[in-house]
């Protein structure tokens, strides 16, 4: 190793913003380019998560060596083909993020399926979704983010078995976990309702307020999931954990084993804040979603006897008090979808544009910088209070 001249083709890049294809030359140590001995491009999510661990904060990227739909290739061109960059990147995690969600929705249809017909949960196909999802996560998570808010009431139990996971992840990732752990609690999340193939679909679907009876026969879908983790081979007790902890509760009222304080792991505490959240902020049967802040704010109501305080208050550090996905009004009164919010604080994302509440009608899709702009959000907005359909504008 040594001290080696920049070249032109080279770019200093944090390791937070490392994507997958870039070609790593060199490492800043002590604010000096070193080169290393195992140059390369960048093939897996997990190669970035290496460099964190290592606590590398900042690399050498050769843009001419990275693939070319990264838009590296030139390192000195202009802003104006830097912002078109951009664009057209996010369009591309955009679309992958939509193929990823298809592809895990699926295999949780197919284990579903086999699972209602008595078939053992094969853990391979899982590995590789987990895997891929944090990948996605690493990429660009605001993408898949933007793409889990779009929900439909009819294939609930899907999209939270999906949306569970990739909180799961954002939340490990946010908490410094490790490659194989945020693979075991993606694993966990995605599997973590399978019990439910097992509950009566009339029962699980019903409208109106459960019966006493109806909700202890609920409650079973957590045996059903004892009994189904036990036929499964090769999960890790950690993903097991996240399947059969959801419904614990610190002060011992929870089911279905009335786990009480430590003895409910980090990641056991962690799945009971995500399942709760997902589940308040989805349309349901019985109920229209709620806005992230009134989600919140229910999460806090429930520390310190039901959920760990001091999670949940990470847990919102982590989502953002306006998460990506999330609608908001804007100080001038159009609505739109937080769009952007990496590297930001909270209250100023990109957020795209496409309503006006004042003029009840239609506008001009714009994505609005607030780090540039007078206007500010003066509310988040739930999906069930708007007259119209956001989903074309995902």
């Amino acid at each position: 190793m040594g001290d080696s001249i920049e070249s032109s083709s080279l770019i200093k890049i944090p390791v937070s913003k490392l994507k997958v294809g870039m070609f790593v030359e060199a490492i800043d140590k002590n604010k000096s380019l070193v080169n290393i001995a195992n140059a390369g491009q960048i093939r897996s999510a997990e190669a970035i998560l290496r460099l964190h661990k290592s606590n590398v904060t900042h690399v050498w990227v050769n843009g001419e060596r990275s693939l070319p739909e990264l838009g590296l290739g030139r390192v000195a061109s202009a802003p104006k083909p830097f912002i078109r960059k951009v664009t057209v990147e996010r369009a591309t995690t955009q679309m992958q993020a939509k193929e990823l969600i298809v592809e895990a929705k699926d295999l949780i249809q197919k284990v579903l399926s086999d699972t209602f017909e008595g078939k053992a949960v094969e853990v391979e196909p899982f590995e590789a979704l987990a895997d891929s999802m944090i990948e996605s996560v690493l990429l660009d998570a605001d993408a898949l983010k933007c793409v889990s808010a779009m929900r439909s009431k009819d294939v609930y139990l899907l999209e939270h078995s999906i949306n569970v996971a990739f909180l799961l992840v954002t939340f490990g990732r946010y908490l410094n976990f490790d490659a194989d752990m945020l693979r075991q609690i993606a694993i966990g999340g995605i599997l973590h309702d399978i019990g439910k193939i097992k509950i009566d679909s009339k029962i699980l679907n019903k409208p109106g307020k459960l019966t006493a009876e109806e909700f202890e026969h609920v409650k079973l879908h957590q045996t059903y999931a004892i009994e189904i983790m036990g036929q499964t081979k090769g999960l890790s007790q950690i993903s097991k954990d996240i399947s059969l902890m959801h419904h614990e509760k610190l002060d011992g009222c929870g089911y279905p084993l009335g786990l009480k304080g430590e003895q409910i792991p980090i990641h056991g505490r962690m799945s009971c804040i995500v399942d709760i959240f997902d589940a308040l902020t989805a349309t349901r049967c019985y109920k229209e979603a709620m806005s992230p802040a009134s989600a919140f704010k229910i999460l806090l109501g429930m520390t310190p006897t039901h959920l760990d305080q001091g999670l949940v208050y990470e847990f919102i550090r982590c989502i953002g008090v306006y998460p990506v996905g999330s609608l908001v009004q804007l100080s001038d009164g159009r609505i739109g979808i937080v769009w952007e919010a990496k590297g930001r604080d909270v209250l100023h994302p990109k957020v795209k544009c496409f309503y006006s509440v004042k003029h009840k009608c239609y506008t001009q899709v714009e994505v609005v910088d607030l780090l540039r702009s007078p206007l500010n959000i003066e509310k988040g907005i739930s999906p069930s209070s708007l007259e119209i359909d956001p989903t074309p504008f995902y």
